[in-house]
């Protein structure tokens, strides 16, 4: 026996400390013979079966440890006894390694663009059996280890293979299929357990609190190619973009509170954000995370949409009738931090790995999260990949990138001490930089007609300019200056307005330094904010009158557009993750005629060029009035390409109804198309009988002009006819 096998070695495997099981478990010829060893705890006697029928009875070294000559080298499967029961089973440690030698040199380099299709859990039929390929990052393990139910969760029987200087692992346990829990049991650099990790890589989770991965398979088939093949035309910075953002789990409850699935979201919610006009659904993140309170911004399981709504075909079909409704998804994208919870990246090889090793680098203090190491290029391309994903194998038509301040700068919310500078000693995070930079570069080279829009709430140069012009990449921005401004004007009392006039029109000297998206996000009705009807001033009918005329200005504004859902309704109360929005709220006029305005101002936006077209460029916009801060009106002109109509705004911030003479850019009549203050949306339905017409009275520096009804607190458009 002794000469078959080391003792050792033996021994090492047993304690669940051998980091090359291989070298000894599975066939291999010594001393010129070939043996099968097999570790089999809890087995009395095993034999290894040959050809159909024919068995071989193994000595049992001890300790569950089996050896068993053969004559020949051949395919075998394992049967034992023990106990008073018998099992058979196919021997993963008789096949050979899965990913070839390109994947291991790409693995190598930190270069492979499509990581989930080497690591993960991946279902194929390898060497002529079904299974499951496990493959984990993780160099500075001694060993590592496939853990679940199938093997009661005993790290020594499923160790794994290394494959070179990758710092890879993998493993293919034959007869498990979709649906089977695992974690990965790692040994630490120094010997010590490192507490049982989820994959990150994984494509499916157990449902919280339980937190193991599941093997899931991603594939499926799409319905999808008329969208497809025409969204990049719907992605340009003339096309009119609306999103509707979203939080799943709130958005709307089923009976007895339960969230609603995928499959039951791709009915509802697509159906209901189609009608309402919008063009893009924006989700908050769906990667898998453990706290529901996090809203998903705290992700451990990157590639794995949450369990919370169903599975990955789940999803998958929720995104596809989403497609075929003529609606974009976008998702929220979060590489800028990871939580700390045990099963999760953290130290995930028994150092920081994924993480910066000093807290100066590699913890955010706001969020008790830790922060990738940009610099790595294994952890770079993580995350690139990850970005790749959701778009190749999901359609997923755009990432909107969260907390891109906190990447770009070294000092984000720290104090002099707690951050190191970069090598020329600034502030600046050029790993983070690089970062986004490869991510921007890759997402647009490889998938055509998709978008990426960045959360920049600094004056940080070129965020949504090219790559090779110097910029970031992104193809749009967040315009957190213009929600933050606007919404401070319309919080203050309208007869305090004139005071703060240019909060309104600021946002206008920078509106083309990059391609805005004008955002009134799931931020603005949370924390104590209150939802955006409370940050209303005066009465109820002065609330909606104030945030009917709001959303007009939004809408007319240079910028493509975002809201939160409920906001579209003017949900009364602050968002609450925890439960549905109050959709009874639209058994009273004042918020069914709020929806209808933000239906009918997405119809318009979305309709008439002059609105959308220039929506980045200043050609296509033109003050009439910006100065008249006594009367709290503001008027300008918005244009499209050639033979397009331009459309006039005009809004009035105070309560007061006006006439008021309006410069007009061309003699004729303009129809009236919008007017907040109609009785349809709960207004006063003041205006000018659907159109006014010019006359040769020159003012506000133009040749023509027209008497106009200004209602209180309103928004009015007016194209020419």
């Amino acid at each position: 026996m002794t000469e078959l096998i080391d003792a050792g070695a033996a021994k090492a495997l047993v304690e669940g400390r051998h980091g090359d099981p291989f070298s000894l478990l599975g066939l291999h010829k010594r001393d010129g013979k070939w043996v099968v060893t097999a570790f089999a705890p809890g087995a009395d006697r095993l034999w290894v079966v040959t050809g159909k029928a024919k068995e071989t009875e193994a000595t049992h070294w001890g300790d569950g440890l089996f050896v068993c000559p053969l004559a020949r080298k051949s395919a075998y499967r394992l049967r034992a006894e023990g106990h008073g029961a018998s099992w058979e089973w196919e021997d993963p440690f008789r096949f050979g390694p899965v990913l070839g030698e390109m994947d291991e040199y790409l693995l190598g380099e930190g270069t492979h663009k499509r990581l989930w299709q080497v690591l993960g859990a991946h279902l194929i039929t390898h060497e002529g059996v079904e299974g499951t390929h496990f493959a984990v990052w993780a160099p500075n393990a001694q060993r590592v280890s496939v853990v679940g139910d199938f093997n009661i969760w005993d790290g020594r029987r499923h160790p794994m293979r290394r494959r070179g200087a990758t710092g890879v692992w993998e493993l293919f346990i034959p007869g498990l299929g979709e649906g089977t829990t695992y974690k990965y049991e790692l040994i630490g650099p120094h010997g010590d357990p490192v507490p049982l990790k989820a994959d990150p890589v994984g494509f499916g989770s157990e449902h919280p609190p339980a937190n193991a991965s599941v093997v899931r398979p991603i594939t499926g088939r799409f319905r999808d190619t008329d969208w497809m093949e025409s969204r990049a035309a719907r992605h340009t910075v003339d096309a009119p973009i609306s999103v509707y953002e979203v939080h799943l789990g709130s958005w709307r409850r089923a009976e007895g509170n339960r969230m609603l699935s995928y499959l039951e979201l791709a009915d509802q919610l697509t159906e209901y954000a189609a009608s309402m006009g919008f063009t893009h659904i924006e989700l908050l993140p769906v990667s898998e995370f453990p706290f529901d309170g996090s809203w998903g911004y705290q992700p451990v399981g990157l590639f794995a949409p949450t369990i919370r709504h169903g599975t990955p075909s789940e999803f998958r079909a929720f995104v596809d009738a989403a497609h075929r409704r003529g609606l974009g998804v976008i998702l929220d994208w979060v590489p800028g931090h990871f939580p700390t919870d045990a099963h999760g990246l953290g130290r995930f090889d028994g150092t920081a790995l994924y993480e910066h090793a000093d807290p100066r680098e590699g913890f955010h203090q706001d969020w008790n999260t830790l922060i990738y190491n940009y610099g790595r290029t294994e952890v770079q391309n993580f995350l690139v990949s990850n970005a790749l994903y959701w778009l190749e194998e999901f359609h997923i038509d755009g990432l909107r990138v969260d907390a891109v301040a906190s990447m770009l700068y070294r000092d984000y919310s720290r104090k002099d001490g707690e951050w190191i500078p970069n090598q020329d000693g600034g502030r600046e995070n050029y790993e983070a930089i690089a970062m986004m930079r490869r991510m921007n570069t890759t997402v647009y080279g490889e998938v055509s007609g998709i978008l990426t829009a960045a959360e920049e709430s600094t004056a940080f140069p070129g965020v949504s300019r090219p790559v090779d012009h110097g910029g970031l990449g992104f193809g749009f921005k967040w315009n957190m200056g213009w929600m933050n401004d606007t919404l401070s004007y319309m919080h203050k009392d309208p007869i305090h307005r004139q005071y703060h006039h240019h909060q309104m029109t600021f946002g206008l000297h920078y509106a083309w330094s990059e391609n805005y998206i004008l955002p009134i996000s799931h931020d603005e009705v949370v924390h104590g904010k209150g939802s955006m009807l409370d940050k209303m001033p005066g009465d109820g009918d002065q609330k909606f009158a104030n945030l009917r005329a709001y959303y007009g200005f939004m809408w007319a504004h240079p910028g493509k557009k975002l809201l939160f859902m409920g906001q579209e309704f003017a949900q009364g109360a602050e968002w609450n993750h925890n439960q549905s929005l109050d959709w009874h709220l639209l058994d009273h006029p004042q918020h069914r005629g709020m929806q209808s305005l933000v239906q009918d101002l997405n119809s318009v936006y979305r309709e008439n060029p002059a609105l959308h077209v220039n929506d980045c460029r200043p050609e296509g916009f033109e003050w009439i009035e910006s100065n008249d801060a006594q009367a709290s009106v503001y008027a300008w002109v918005r244009k499209g390409g050639a033979g397009d109509k331009p459309i006039v705004a005009v809004v009035n911030m105070t309560p007061v109804e006006r006439r008021y003479r309006l410069g007009l850019p061309e003699a004729g009549r303009w129809e009236e198309i919008l007017n907040t203050d109609a009785a349809h949306y709960g207004g006063g339905d003041r205006g000018n009988m659907g159109a006014i017409k010019s006359e040769k009275t020159p003012w506000h520096g133009r040749a023509q002009s027209a008497l106009v009804t200004l209602p209180p607190l309103s928004a009015l458009y007016f194209r020419l006819v």
